[in-house]
């Protein structure tokens, strides 16, 4: 039985987060647009352009944040009311977040993750934990699928980087996403005009056990 397709708002979530890797305002522009016509909603796709800048740096995040604003603007103008969303629920307290993250880090992983890296900058780990999985992957406003489809896609629009996105699709297929999913997507951002980030993906793909 073949793999169920990806839905119209999750392909759309793979534009949208490669464009704002690339700094590409003008494919971004259309990309949020499009998500937002497939049915993302507001909040779906702040929390997509938020959870970016741990990946693709504050700069870009906020670029793209500023961005949205200018489309919604642009939508309302045109009578067009879109769906707010849900809101991320409550948080847990600070003093929870290392276990919080940890936890969940290791589920992504499937493995607790350690090594020389962690062991060389410290900082870093707690980092990663404490606000990458603990805060971050904490909200529940996206689902684990979700997030993990935008930060393959965000990858793949960066350069220097394969062996995070190989990490990354590892964990996409630990929370459920497919391979020949992963290649929708890979296809959804060429068909997109976003050549490069596709064919990253699909490379990568290709040469993951199994792809």
């Amino acid at each position: 039985m073949a793999d169920p397709l990806l839905t119209d708002p999750q392909l759309a979530i793979g534009p949208i987060a490669a464009a704002t890797a690339a700094g590409d305002m003008g494919r971004l522009s259309a990309a949020l647009d499009q998500g937002l016509d497939a049915g993302l909603t507001v909040n779906e796709i702040k929390e997509v352009l938020v959870q970016l800048y741990a990946y693709a740096g504050f700069p870009r995040s906020l670029n793209a944040l500023a961005e949205f604003m200018k489309v919604l603007e642009a939508r309302r103008q045109r009578g067009v009311a879109d769906a707010q969303g849900r809101a991320p629920g409550p948080l847990p307290p600070p003093e929870q977040m290392l276990a919080v993250g940890t936890a969940n880090q290791t589920r992504l992983t499937g493995a607790p993750v350690r090594g020389p890296l962690f062991e060389f900058a410290p900082a870093v780990d707690q980092y990663l934990k404490t606000h990458l999985f603990g805060d971050i992957f904490a909200r529940d406003n996206l689902d684990w699928r979700q997030r993990e489809l935008a930060t393959v896609a965000a990858l793949s629009a960066l350069t220097g980087v394969a062996s995070q996105l190989q990490a990354h699709i590892r964990i996409s297929l630990n929370v459920g996403l497919t391979i020949a999913q992963l290649k929708q997507l890979a296809a959804t951002l060429a068909d997109a005009g976003q050549t490069d980030a596709g064919q990253c993906l699909q490379a990568a793909l290709d040469a993951h056990p199994g792809g």
